[in-house]
């Protein structure tokens, strides 16, 4: 059964189609053409790409290293009301053990699907990380980098291990950022006091870019450009941006705009509290308190955010001045050519996965498609 999608403009690669139609059959796209003469009824105002979020530590009440059962599924759901069609659900540093219980749930739910946002593979942030930059790590459960300890997640997660974070200063950073390339695992560099020369021998040796740039690192400075002066002038480096305003000043997020705005994938980092109302939560088993969205530690600082996808998009927009098409693509196609699955998500055309999202033109989310099935909102 061919299902038929019209939109008075319809975002691709190359750029906005207006009054075009999409054709799905059994989950994929199937053509993308104009809408024939005299049909006058749109399905949406802009039919776009549903977002991918790379990095997620939980939300509406839900932590990624909860052992519920449904804690996944409630999840997924969650990330589906604000536009994500795929996630990486993201443990944080915390005893071994919980750790790898993180990674066999996240492989059960790949595996065998559920409702809403596709699950997509395993985000390991952490323990691999220095103390200088932790956030909100507890720096007496880092752990030294071991090859043999690196193929036991890997084996554990059932090989749906996608990305792995650490600091490229590490004794074998190098080493362990190879070894993880040949396996098929993409490396982010963060929560480290890497110098300019350390980040850019970790690009040398394979890493793919820099977890949420400019927190948990070493920052720019005109005689030592540090692991931000890395990822900005690297043509290789991915990087990650949490648009909140609050993480990254505008001007900072303007400036990765300038040097890297086709490598910026725009990520939520969201925590237990997103979609919640203000109160105490709990981050890498610490207790953390939301005011007016914003969650900090004891200590003042960041814990995670409570961002959405969709109101990244939109600050970007806002705040930096960039196209909303542009902004868009840091949500849906750059985060599928970091993790590599371009070829099938990420954008709309014919042959890949008809997962779409309808917004208007204020970029605020109406519907959601995932592989073509339309999602209650």
């Amino acid at each position: 059964m061919t299902q038929v999608l019209r939109a008075r403009r319809l975002l691709t690669e190359q750029g906005w189609l207006d009054d075009h139609q999409l054709r799905v059959e059994e989950g994929v796209i199937t053509a993308i053409e104009p809408i024939a003469a005299g049909i006058t009824v749109r399905d949406a105002e802009l039919l776009c790409p549903a977002y991918i979020d790379t990095h997620v530590h939980g939300g509406a009440g839900v932590d990624v290293m909860d052992d519920e059962p449904d804690a996944l599924d409630r999840l997924a759901m969650h990330k589906a009301r604000e536009g994500v069609a795929g996630w990486l659900p993201t443990t944080v540093t915390a005893p071994l053990k919980m750790i790898h219980r993180a990674l066999e749930r996240i492989a059960q739910r790949c595996h065998s699907g559920g409702p809403g946002a596709q699950v997509l593979g395993s985000y390991l942030e952490g323990p691999y990380f220095t103390p200088q930059n932790k956030g909100a790590h507890p720096p007496e459960l880092f752990r030294e980098l071991d090859l043999t300890e690196l193929d036991e997640l890997i084996a554990i997660s059932r090989q749906t291990l996608r990305v792995v974070a650490l600091a490229p200063e590490k004794p074998g950073a190098l080493q362990a950022i190879r070894h993880l390339r040949q396996q098929g695992v993409r490396v982010m560099l963060g929560h480290s006091a890497a110098s300019w020369a350390q980040t850019q021998a970790a690009f040398d040796a394979g890493a793919n870019g820099l977890v949420h740039c400019y927190n948990g690192m070493t920052g720019l400075h005109h005689r030592e450009p540090g692991m931000v002066g890395a990822g900005l002038t690297d043509p290789r480096a991915w990087l990650e941006l949490i648009a909140d305003g609050h993480h990254v000043h505008p001007a900072a997020m303007k400036l990765c705009c300038c040097c890297a705005k086709e490598r910026l994938v725009l990520i939520t980092d969201a925590m237990q509290a997103a979609g919640m109302p203000d109160g105490n939560y709990t981050l890498c088993g610490e207790k953390v308190d939301m005011h007016d969205g914003i969650v900090r530690t004891a200590s003042g600082g960041l814990a995670g955010s409570t961002l959405s996808v969709d109101a990244a998009v939109r600050n970007m927009v806002e705040l930096t001045g960039i196209a909303p098409e542009e902004a868009i693509h840091m949500a849906s196609l750059h985060p599928a050519r970091l993790l590599g699955i371009d070829n099938h998500v990420g954008s709309l055309a014919p042959g890949k996965r008809a997962s779409m999202i309808a917004l208007d033109g204020g970029l605020h989310l109406q519907q959601i498609w995932i592989q073509g099935q339309l999602l209650p909102l």
